[in-house]
């Protein structure tokens, strides 16, 4: 309603002004011409007046104007009246006895108040010999031209009816229109703030509408997958820490047993502080999570040579690996250089060289840097038990574990990943993972030269 009235006074400040103006346009056109048409019977009767002026010539001009609407009055030069077509009265004694000098030959207009006057007036002066010279006045009554006004009004009265009336039914349409979708959206935004995420919005165009009900869908459809996210997130980390919580509780009741032997209850203790210590690190990699959610993750970036730093985490992890007898090589050129948190970089890869250590029993695990087009890349491939195809979207998910049943032995929480992520992209650079051919994994780092 108010989309449609606002339109409606717009439309109608519009039209009257529009109306207004082309009414007054008219109207002065109209009075216009019938001035100018004065005028020229004026100054058609000065040339007959400048060839004669005998009583024959005054009696057929009188003839003449007397069969039409308009009315003539002649005087000589010193304001005699010589002619008239009709009584004088006083609406044109008023005209007559008005002063006039320097009248140019075409005649001037000397009234032209329509509203106020009785008549519209012209005067035209003639000049025949010494004493044959004078004027022609020409009247018009103004209700000639107010019975035209009146009819010129009735019909934009008639036509400002119809125009609103249309305007009206095309407002009531074209608000309806414009407002079906917003009330659509309103209903589907309601929903929304109701935790109801299974909204449908029809996108029925590609203007700024169809694009604000796309955008509202879009939001419907994150918002569901951020719903189902958080509960599959709480349900996987409520048994992430139930089940060292379970060992602590049930070694903990063991031990406390007054008949158990020293050695057996050093043993349950050692259990004990290892589920201890397995929460203790899931609790801060959820804090680490938590706080680069909140952007309260500090990044010192610093520009760093690749290949002495690559080197150096080479150098750390390499004794894990030849104990594994699994083969480290490392291949990087010298004039390589990133923009980077050292530290928090350093994090990134000793999470995914302990994921391929972790995941291969033989072969080589290998990290390479190297420029690609307008990007510097570092990527480390295994030879392990690889990633299931269904399993790759997903394995940079909060919690998400690709060996489901998660084993003591494999450790882990499924965070390391979401963490590396995020520690990637809050250095500008992006991460990706694939199949290493046959078997194996290969994960992807990619700086841009821009970052």
């Amino acid at each position: 309603m108010k989309l449609g009235l606002w339109i409606f006074a717009c439309i109608l400040l519009i039209e009257s002004i529009s109306m207004i103006f082309l009414h007054n346009n008219v109207v002065h056109s109209r009075i216009q011409q019938e001035l100018e048409s004065l005028k020229a019977r004026g100054n058609s009767h000065r040339d007959v007046l400048e060839i004669s002026t005998d009583p024959d010539t005054l009696h057929h001009i009188g003839l003449m104007e007397s069969h039409t609407d308009t009315d003539v009055v002649i005087t000589d030069s010193a304001g005699k009246i010589l002619l008239t077509s009709e009584t004088v009265n006083n609406g044109m004694k008023r005209i007559l006895n008005e002063s006039i000098y320097q009248v140019p030959r075409n005649g001037r207009i000397i009234q032209a108040d329509w509203k106020k006057e009785r008549y519209i007036a012209t005067v035209t002066p003639f000049n025949g010999d010494s004493e044959n010279k004078g004027y022609v006045y020409m009247f018009k009554n103004t209700g000639n031209v107010e019975a035209f006004v009146s009819q010129l009004n009735r019909h934009f009265l008639l036509a400002s009816i119809l125009i609103l009336f249309f305007m009206l039914i095309t407002i009531f349409f074209l608000s309806k229109a414009l407002t079906r979708p917003l009330i659509l959206m309103k209903e589907a935004t309601k929903k929304l703030s109701k935790g109801d995420f299974s909204v449908s919005i029809p996108v029925r165009s590609k203007d700024e509408l169809g694009i604000l009900a796309e955008s509202i869908q879009t939001l419907a459809r994150d918002l569901n997958f951020v719903k189902q996210e958080r509960n599959d997130f709480l349900a996987s980390a409520s048994h992430e820490l139930r089940t060292p919580l379970t060992y602590i509780k049930g070694y903990a009741d063991i031990a406390k047993r007054t008949d158990l032997a020293a050695q057996e209850r050093v043993q349950y203790l050692n259990i004990i502080h290892e589920e201890s210590e397995k929460v203790t690190r899931l609790l801060e990699e959820l804090f680490s999570l938590a706080r680069m959610d909140l952007n309260n993750f500090p990044i010192v970036k610093e520009r760093v040579r690749l290949a002495p730093f690559l080197h150096s985490v080479y150098e750390k992890v390499l004794p894990a690996f030849t104990n594994k007898e699994i083969h480290l090589q490392l291949d990087c050129s010298d004039d390589l250089y990133l923009d980077v948190d050292p530290s928090r970089f350093e994090q990134v890869l000793l999470n995914l060289l302990d994921n391929a250590l972790k995941y291969s029993k033989e072969g080589t695990v290998t990290i390479q840097a190297f420029k690609k087009e307008n990007s510097t890349q570092i990527s480390i491939a295994d030879q392990g038990i690889g990633i299931p195809n269904e399993d790759i979207p997903y394995v940079f998910d909060r919690l998400y574990r690709v060996e489901k049943s998660r084993a003591r032995a494999t450790g882990g929480f499924g965070l390391g990943l979401a963490i590396v992520k995020q520690l990637i992209e809050v250095q500008g650079g992006t991460i990706s993972v694939e199949k290493n051919g046959d078997r194996g994994t290969r994960f992807t780092i990619v700086f841009k030269e821009n970052y």
